[in-house]
This record gives structure tokens, C-alpha cells and sequence, in this order.
């Protein structure tokens, strides 16, 4: 019998769960978060094994989550589940020079029924998610959710090209507090930022070991 190569070994050692390598598991930074809003996370392939990545770690904690890896995504694979869909993505003024249609409003009413809501994310960097917003017509054609004011990162392990600019899971629990209500929802996702700053610092200590 020949040795097992490296590649089995890698598969074989790594958590079926978080997918992650199980010296490196971060199921212990799992914190299921009672939500109204469904989240669709459509993650770039490159993401799917970024050790910095925390879409996984969202998807494991949210409930009412679903996590589609690709990079053209059928459109019935992305309504599944909801028809009012939001794209969380920034203010992008450049758009139009680019040839992408302008983004449609977020409809008022929407907003006073949050469980009809699915909060679509794009996780990758930024350079992948316009990738992302390019290929897929049907999210250039979802209104969005764009986060303003919000405090600095603790996303310490990966460079941000902007002060606000925020990490997969962080953003979504801004979004998601705003959209089921506003700042008072915000401490139902304490618990899961507070596991998230322990993500951070197990990545860090990794890197300096």
C-alpha cells in the first residue's frame, strides 16, 4: 500500500464542519443567532479556504443562512426562498462608467416585514465581488443595502483598502440589525462580534507562531 499523499491527508485532518484544518477548527467560535432575515452568501471559490475568511463562520451561526460557492450563480439557485432580495454592497457612484445599470431603490415597505427579506452577500475581496456583481446580471439588478457610519474594522488580520471597510461577518450583522430594526437589534449580534474577536486573535496567534 503507498503512503497516502498530502492532499488525502490535508482532506482527511480537516473539520467536516467549519472546513478548516483541525488544528487550526474554529467551531468554538460558533454562536447560533436567532435572525429574521435570510442571508444568501455567494462566496468566490478562492474564499472557500482563505484561513482569514469569516463567511463560514456567519453561515455556521446564522440559522436562516444558505452559502453558495461559484462565480455565476442561476438565478433560481438565488431566489430560492425569497423573492424581495437585497445585494449589500457600497455606494458605488463609478457604476455607470463601467456600463452597470443603476440599482434600483429599497422599496419602504419592504422594511416593515423584515422575515420576507433575504440579505444577499458577496464574499470575497473587493476586487472578486465586483467580479462578482459583473457576471451575475441579477444582482446588478437587486436594490441595495449600503452600511454608512460605521466604526472602524476588527478585522485585523486582512488589509482593508478603507478605514469602514468591514469584514463578511461583520457587515452582515450591521446590515441585519439595520434592517430588522435598527440600533436596538444590534446586541442580538453582540455575542456573535464577540466570538468574532476571538477568531481574529487565533488567526493572529497563528500567524505569530
Amino acid at each position: 500500500m503507498g503512503h497516502m499523499s498530502d492532499a488525502a491527508t490535508a482532506a482527511r485532518l480537516r473539520c467536516t464542519r467549519c472546513l478548516r484544518a483541525q488544528s487550526s477548527c474554529i467551531c468554538q467560535w460558533i454562536r447560533p443567532t436567532v435572525h429574521q432575515v435570510e442571508v444568501l452568501i455567494l462566496q468566490h471559490p478562492l474564499e472557500v479556504y482563505n484561513a482569514k475568511g469569516s463567511a463560514r463562520l456567519l453561515h455556521l451561526s446564522l440559522p436562516h443562512s444558505r452559502l453558495l460557492v461559484g462565480e455565476i450563480f442561476a438565478e433560481a439557485d438565488v431566489r430560492a426562498g425569497s423573492s424581495r432580495l437585497v445585494l449589500l454592497y457600497p455606494d458605488t457612484p463609478q457604476d455607470a462608467a463601467v456600463g452597470l445599470p443603476a440599482a434600483p431603490a429599497l422599496p419602504p415597505d419592504w422594511l416593515q416585514d423584515p422575515v420576507q427579506l433575504c440579505l444577499v452577500v458577496l464574499d470575497g475581496t473587493w476586487r472578486k465581488s465586483r467580479k462578482l456583481l459583473f457576471q451575475n446580471p441579477l444582482l446588478q439588478q437587486l436594490p441595495r443595502l449600503a452600511l454608512r457610519g460605521m466604526p472602524p474594522s476588527q478585522y485585523r488580520i486582512r488589509k482593508a483598502h478603507k478605514p469602514d471597510q468591514l469584514s463578511t461577518l461583520e457587515a452582515s450583522c450591521a446590515a441585519l440589525a439595520q434592517l430588522e430594526g435598527g440600533e436596538g437589534e444590534a446586541a442580538r449580534y453582540q455575542p456573535l462580534l464577540d466570538a468574532f474577536d476571538g477568531f481574529v486573535d487565533q488567526q493572529l496567534a497563528y500567524r505569530s507562531g
